[in-house]
């Protein structure tokens, strides 16, 4: 199972500066390395940041949240972190094992509201259209990957990774999907973190 942890550093307060927090990423950095050739660690990034903070977006691969709970603990930066962990769904449309060809990547929620009275078949051929799309899409390289997070009864949400050259880029994909005139649309931009094991340096 595919998790998504968002992961919040905060330094303790009197941690001397330099050598020591030098040391806990370095070894950060080996952890990483271990945990992605162990394929647990799947993909890195950084989302936009305030002045001062320390997150980011990792996705992870584990056999039930106990098993990621101890991956999560075996990082060296656990001691000072706040995790939030969404645990990912398959998705139909996921393309998987697709790459991105565009130099930026975005996480998109996509919040999907059927208008009241619509008959069944005209959903049902929306989202065979849907499929249809995604599909292409990916073997366009813009879209990477689809997930289904928790929903409530009656929502409908799907988590999306996505690559384009710019926003302008990335809101004309979305635009392309059959079920856009119904999304409410979140977007998060990524940057790439050092040890992502895709696209980050070794």
């Amino acid at each position: 199972m595919e998790y998504l942890v968002e992961m919040t550093t905060d330094v303790p307060q009197g941690t001397p500066d330099g050598a020591a927090v030098d040391d806990i990423r370095a070894r950060e950095t080996a952890r990483a390395r271990e945990l992605a050739a162990a394929g647990h660690l799947l993909r890195l990034w950084r989302p936009p940041l305030a002045l001062g903070e320390w997150r980011t977006f990792g996705l992870f691969g584990a056999d039930g949240e106990q098993r990621l709970e101890e991956i999560l603990a075996s990082m060296p930066l656990y001691v000072w972190r706040t995790d939030k962990v969404t645990p990912l769904s398959e998705h139909p449309n996921d393309p998987a094992s697709a790459q991105g060809r565009e130099p930026l990547e975005f996480l998109t929620t996509l919040t999907l509201t059927v208008p009241e009275g619509t008959p069944t078949e005209v959903v049902a051929d929306m989202k065979a259209r849907e499929a249809i799309r995604a599909h292409e899409l990916a073997e366009e390289g813009r879209l990477v990957r689809l997930w289904t997070p928790p929903n409530q009864p009656g929502e409908w949400r799907t988590l999306g990774l996505w690559s384009a050259r710019d926003e302008v880029g990335l809101k004309a994909t979305l635009e392309s999907l059959p079920l856009y005139v119904w999304m409410t649309v979140e977007t998060t931009p990524l940057s790439t973190h050092p040890n992502d094991p895709v696209k980050g340096t070794k």
